[in-house]
């Protein structure tokens, strides 16, 4: 089984988006923000999919060292987090970044800190959630497995995608996950292309992925991208 990211259909309302995504798999991941942004769960409820939520992440920054954006970029994911308690489900949250290079380790020493009010978050509305590894993006944490010592005791999200990007794939496959997002490229640009439409070897990140009895996510730019991506994996 395979789930699906609303990311594929962004430019349309959520509840469009849900109705196509629904007609092919009951496992979504919503991309909480743009015209998916969550207020409440109510409409969520009015499915019987299960799903795991992807946390808004383009105007939040759980490293900041200007502290009242870290603790407001906390506050922003508690209100997810909630949401997500009341549907039963996960959300992947992404660890932040830096703005100068001089800054990092105090970023790292934010972005623990973030987490960690996190955990106590996660536990009081009953929900696990995961750190995504990052693309090849400037100022960005967690973009190579030597950083996965920044999640602590919270799981990781792999996304194959940006480890393919960062030529570390391999290395990250090595490592527990307990979340996956699936989608391609030519090492050089995240594209979210279909499977196959890259050059990761998917056969070897599904033995890894079917191991761990995970339903991965399909994080594909497009929906036709996603359905071709479905009938891929499938062989696999």
């Amino acid at each position: 089984m395979f789930g699906v990211s609303t990311f594929c259909l962004h430019d349309l309302p959520l509840s469009t988006a849900l109705e196509r995504i629904i007609a092919i798999t009951d496992v979504v991941e919503v991309m909480d923000e743009g015209m998916h942004y969550l207020e409440n769960a109510e409409l969520l409820k009015s499915y019987t999919a299960r799903f795991t939520l992807h946390a808004p992440s383009r105007g939040t920054n759980l490293a900041s060292l200007l502290e009242p954006i870290r603790q407001a970029s906390v506050e922003v994911m508690t209100q997810c987090f909630a949401i997500a308690g009341e549907v039963n489900a996960s959300v992947v949250v992404h660890p932040g970044y830096f703005a100068w290079v001089e800054e990092r380790e105090r970023a790292e020493q934010q972005c623990r800190r973030s987490l960690a009010e996190l955990s106590h978050v996660a536990q009081e509305f009953g929900i696990t959630f995961f750190v995504e590894n990052m693309g090849n993006w400037d100022y960005f944490l967690l973009k190579t497995p030597d950083e996965l010592s920044l999640c602590g005791n919270v799981p990781f999200a792999l996304d194959v995608g940006h480890a393919h990007q960062n030529n570390c794939l391999d290395e990250f496959l090595k490592h527990p996950a307990g979340h996956f997002h699936l989608h391609d490229n030519d090492g050089k640009e995240d594209t979210h292309s279909p499977v196959g439409g890259g050059t990761i070897d998917f056969p070897g990140v599904m033995n890894v992925v079917n191991r761990r009895g995970i339903t991965p996510i399909i994080e594909v730019a497009t929906f036709d991208g996603v359905v071709q991506s479905i009938e891929t994996l499938k062989k696999f």
